[in-house]
């Protein structure tokens, strides 16, 4: 099948199917004319890492999923130890996120959102400005 038909089948843009062939994901057979020849296997490659980049994984990631998917002899600890360090990524961003919301929560509470020109999110965004100014300086 064409790349077109390998993207509909995949449901990844042709152009996303392009990349991975050129990073070495996958190697699609060429036909005598040059043209991508997709077999159902390097289509359900393409489906396999549309699923693990929809999960968040890198690509680098979905590069050793697929090379221990690949591999018949693989140790599924191998698998698990790859798919904990992402969940760690993960919830670390969780955490950063929680964080983050709290504190612009607590801003929005503090602005009276009137016709007053003093306004706290303001304040606190320049702070920060200024405190990456000093940072910057240090180093």
């Amino acid at each position: 099948m064409n790349i077109g038909e390998a993207a509909d089948a995949s449901g990844l843009p042709a152009k996303t199917i392009r990349y991975y062939e050129e990073i070495g994901l996958i190697r699609p057979r060429r036909d005598a004319n040059g043209y991508r020849a997709f077999a159902p296997r390097d289509v359900h490659k393409l489906a396999f890492l549309a699923r693990a980049r929809a999960l968040g994984f890198s690509v680098e990631e979905c590069r050793a999923l697929l090379g221990l998917y690949e591999d018949e002899t693989r140790a599924s600890e191998d698998v698990k130890r790859l798919a904990q360090g992402h969940l760690a990524r993960i919830d670390a961003k969780i955490g950063e996120l929680q964080s983050l919301r709290v504190t612009l929560a607590d801003l929005i509470e503090a602005c009276a959102g009137d016709h007053r020109p003093d306004c706290p999110i303001l304040a606190d965004l320049a702070a920060g400005a200024a405190q990456g100014r000093t940072k910057g300086r240090m180093r």
